[in-house]
């Protein structure tokens, strides 16, 4: 049987409740999030404000997709938008409390090795509901944000932080781009590219 055809909307500041507590169960168990706040407990009470502070600059920033049920959702950075600045580090540092130092490490070897040019969009972080995964909508999610960037002539970038990300990447066309991101005694990130497709 086949999925359901979705269409995603601009998340808003409605939607934040919903689609942070969404983000905040999806990753627990991130072997990035889990090297970043180790305690179990810790990390169930700093990841929901952690994706509040992504999800609000990514809709800030018009990347914030989310489905009219609010089951999935997809945060990235569009071309050419601004720097955060200093009050995003600020805000990650208080989130973070006693792992502010962990959390802060990983941001420094992100954008150490961002790419600077050309312009892209960055894929930071997409979650589907626990019931509906292997259902196809992630798939499709990811296939609705591409196809904008194909039919935008825009480049694609994320960082795989498993092999089954780094798998599903590979699927949409994206390939390795660069060396690995290695934490300090803890997992890596997988660096990615993918050039759009001339339709």
């Amino acid at each position: 049987m086949s999925s359901p055809v979705i269409t995603l909307r601009p998340a808003t500041g409605a939607d934040t409740g919903p689609l942070t507590t969404l983000l905040a169960e999806s990753f627990f168990d991130d072997a990035l999030t889990v090297w970043a706040f180790p305690n179990p407990r810790r990390r169930q009470q700093i990841l929901p404000g952690f994706f509040r502070i992504f999800l609000d600059l990514s809709i800030s920033q018009e990347g914030a997709l989310t489905t009219e049920d609010r089951q999935a959702v997809v945060l990235s950075t569009p071309p050419g938008a601004e720097d955060p600045g200093a009050d995003f580090t600020t805000r990650l540092r208080e989130v973070a409390g006693e792992y502010a130092d962990a959390l802060l490490t990983i941001v420094r070897l992100q954008e150490a090795h961002h790419p600077a040019a050309p312009r892209h969009l960055y894929l930071g972080f997409g979650a589907v509901a626990p019931h509906l995964q292997r259902s196809g909508l992630g798939a499709q999610m990811m296939r609705q944000v591409l196809d904008g960037c194909d039919r935008d002539g825009v480049p694609a970038y994320l960082e795989a932080s498993s092999p089954g990300g780094e798998a599903v990447a590979r699927r949409f066309g994206f390939e390795h781009h660069g060396p690995e991101i290695v934490m300090p005694g803890g997992p890596r990130l997988r660096p990615m590219w993918r050039d759009p497709y001339v339709l």
